[in-house]
């Protein structure tokens, strides 16, 4: 016991400088990283200033009027901000739901091939789809949903006798097409920390396990469910930080007026009204507001799994 305290006094008497020396290897290869958020991050913060002005190009954005909190009052006073708010927290929502557990079944399905080279195969497979294009996406699924020459249509028409549904062009549809494509693409890549989890778990529990005569399907319930449910908890708490930040993009390359009704979110009005018609400020404030929304949810995510259990982020 003594010498463990010796130990650990000698460890908080070490100097910075041989610390840093020590780990000078560890520190160089967090540069790229800390540059990364400090330029592409935490310098783009210094233009949330626009949403207190009014923003002036010409004037810039110390020169231009301060205005208070005008620009979120024209945000909540606008008659499409229910509908946005609306409907960037039902395709989030939707997405957080559906898309979640796929990945961890996914890697729970492939903890269980014994065949490491069939295994691998399945995994390289499963993660292609994250590396298309968002266009390219999108233009396939214009390509199979059209009602003319789409497969899907095809099928569909050949099997019930009835007329080809344009399904990029029905309200009713865009959501589930979103969250579907979302899955489709994403749950291969989203799996890698699950996979990387199972890894961790002690054979031994899986022995022991046997030895009590418990099967393949209990010993996924009782050890590898348990064993990676802190990974799954810190997950769902930084899903969660996403709710209402609905990428832009997609939704920007598969919606049209006739869809605007449901697929219009915050981030595509931001860009309509800041970017397109030169609103910065209006911009800004929308997304500022958009931000604390997310923090919100995930401060209170984490706030509830560490009343809850022993896990979250802070």
């Amino acid at each position: 016991m003594k010498k463990k305290q010796k130990c650990a006094c000698s460890i908080q008497k070490t100097p910075l400088r041989k610390l840093i020396y020590r780990d000078r290897h560890l520190l160089v290869m967090c540069i790229p990283l800390i540059l990364f958020f400090l330029i592409f991050a935490y310098l783009p913060m210094a233009g949330l200033s626009l949403a207190f002005v009014d923003y002036k190009p010409v004037l810039g954005i110390g020169g231009s009027p301060f205005v208070g909190l005008e620009n979120f009052e024209k945000v909540f006073r606008n008659p499409f901000f229910p509908r946005l708010l609306k409907n960037t927290f039902l395709i989030g929502m939707e997405t957080l739901v559906w898309s979640f557990p796929i990945p961890i079944l996914f890697a729970l399905a492939v903890n269980e091939i014994r065949n490491r080279k069939f295994q691998k195969v399945i995994q390289t497979i499963s993660y292609m789809p994250y590396f298309i294009s968002i266009v390219v996406i999108v233009g396939l699924l214009s390509n199979f949903l059209s009602p003319t020459v789409g497969v899907i249509n095809q099928v569909y028409s050949a099997i019930t006798g009835n007329d080809p549904i344009s399904f990029m062009t029905e309200p009713k549809y865009f959501r589930t097409i979103y969250v579907v494509s979302h899955i489709w693409q994403t749950f291969g890549w989203n799996s890698i920390i699950y996979l990387a989890a199972l890894a961790g778990v002690d054979i031994a529990l899986y022995e022991s396990a046997k030895v009590d005569g418990a099967n393949r399907l209990q010993q996924m319930i009782h050890i590898t469910l348990p064993c990676i449910m802190p990974t799954i908890i810190i997950m769902l708490i930084l899903n969660m930080g996403n709710i209402m930040s609905v990428g832009f993009e997609k939704i920007i390359l598969m919606y049209s007026p006739s869809t605007y009704e449901v697929a219009d979110v915050i981030s595509t009005y931001t860009y309509r009204r800041g970017i397109v018609q030169s609103d910065y400020s209006f911009g800004t404030a929308i997304g500022l507001f958009n931000s604390a929304i997310n923090m919100m949810f995930i401060v209170g995510a984490n706030w509830f799994s560490k009343k809850f259990s022993d896990t979250s982020l802070w």
